[in-house]
């Protein structure tokens, strides 16, 4: 069923009783061409365009709960592609470019809006870094534009300008960025993935990975040992524990990250805003709520919650940026488990075991990259070859020291 707004006054008009269901709840075969490990959002992408890119249909997706219950439905929904590296900004640059035809192409309503992203800075050297930052983003081809402190006044009137502890210089902002609804691209990728005939396996989950004579064979599930061809991870915190399934010992650390959201207001945040003396972002949802979170919990944890003093420093952060942000009151906070590299740099890269391959380390950035990081996986599974988006997101980068260090924090993951 294709939807439309014909569709809607159709069904109106009969009940409601005309809708098929969103996807199918096949039973698991006893063998498939791929199986993705995760049916979160880089899961569903990457067998969405299995499917359409590369014609396969004889795949599984496989999720221990239900479609979409894990970061893809636990984070702050922000999209954006203002990356300075290469190796990540032309990555996320097509993440960015997908973004914007995803709604058409999945004929699913993920609530894209581009409302902007701003990044606060507050020293001349932090806005001499911003300026070569927006310089490299135009030269691979997207938008960017600086502020000085009176444009960002005049674009976010809410934030401190009076006796403010770390005064603001300028900002970064980037138009085209934004935010999508988090579920809702969970759920529209699913969709197209079904519609391509790809099982998408609910209560699903895998308990070991096989391997014969150095090749994957397929997986042992709380359903029953499921054979394949080839096998993908994309299990975001929990990489660690599924790659030890195989052997595998990953770069990766796991952590909380907590995330939070208000009362509903009337409109006040245009956009994004990310602050510049602090790991602190936020937006307002369509309801009305004021969506932000800021650090790491910065121990490892394989647990979806957080503590209360990293709830303390994120507020601190939020009330230093914008004092108003003090009247609202927080309805409720979660916690997503964030696969931390050393680097801060994401891995789509096959393993040492053949028909194996890794989707993961994506640190606080899973959700902006989730069309890309489906198509990039996708192409390697399908043909061996990485995509020209994701040549350098290697695994090996760590032993040959091409590490992509993003954010100048080092190589410990909760600095990143």
């Amino acid at each position: 069923m294709r939807y439309s707004a014909f569709q809607i006054l159709k069904q109106g008009l009969t009940g409601n009783k005309g809708w098929a269901p969103v996807w199918r709840n096949p039973t698991p075969k006893a063998e498939y061409d791929v199986i993705i490990i995760g049916g979160g959002g880089h899961g569903l992408a990457t067998a969405y365009y299995l499917a359409k890119n590369h014609g396969l249909t004889n795949i599984a997706v496989l999720e221990r709960g239900y479609l979409g219950g894990g970061n893809v439905g636990r984070n702050t929904t922000i999209v954006r592609a203002n990356y300075y590296m290469n190796g990540n900004s032309e990555f996320y640059s097509h993440s960015l470019k997908l973004w914007e035809g995803l709604e058409q192409e999945l004929n699913y309503n993920a609530m894209m809006s581009q409302r902007g992203v701003l990044n606060l800075c507050h020293s001349d050297g932090q806005f001499d870094f911003y300026t070569e930052k927006a310089n490299r983003i135009l030269a691979q081809g997207d938008d960017a534009e600086m502020l000085d402190r009176a444009g960002v006044k005049n674009h976010a009137p809410f934030l401190s300008f009076k006796n403010e502890r770390f005064p603001i210089r300028g900002g970064l902002l980037q138009r085209r960025a934004g935010t999508a609804r988090h579920d809702a691209v969970a759920w529209g990728f699913a969709r197209g993935a079904d519609m391509r005939g790809v099982d998408l396996i609910q209560n699903c989950e895998v308990t070991g990975i096989d391997v014969e004579g150095g090749r994957v064979a397929g997986v042992q599930t709380t359903r029953g040992a499921i054979r394949a061809k080839k096998v993908g991870m994309a299990v975001a915190g929990r990489s660690s524990q599924v790659g030890q399934m195989a052997g595998l010992r990953l770069p990766i650390e796991s952590h909380v990250l907590q995330a939070f959201v208000t009362e509903g207001l009337k409109p006040i945040i245009p956009g994004v805003v990310t602050f510049g003396m602090g790991h602190f972002y936020i937006s307002q949802s369509d309801k009305g709520g004021l969506v932000f979170g800021g650090d790491i919990d910065g121990y490892n944890s394989y647990a979806a919650r957080g503590n209360l003093p990293i709830m303390e420093h994120v507020m601190e952060a939020g009330m230093a940026m914008m004092p108003a942000l003090g009247k609202a009151r927080v309805l409720r906070g979660w916690g997503g488990i964030v696969d931390m590299t050393m680097d801060g740099s994401p891995i789509i890269d096959k393993t040492p075991i053949e028909g194996l391959f890794f989707n993961g380390g994506w640190n606080y950035g899973g959700f902006k990259a989730t069309p890309a990081s489906g198509w990039c996986y996708a192409h390697l599974i399908a043909t061996g070859n990485h995509s020209e988006y994701a040549t350098r997101l290697l695994m090996n980068r760590f032993e040959t020291g091409h590490v992509l260090d993003e954010e100048k924090t080092g190589a410990n993951p909760n600095k990143h």
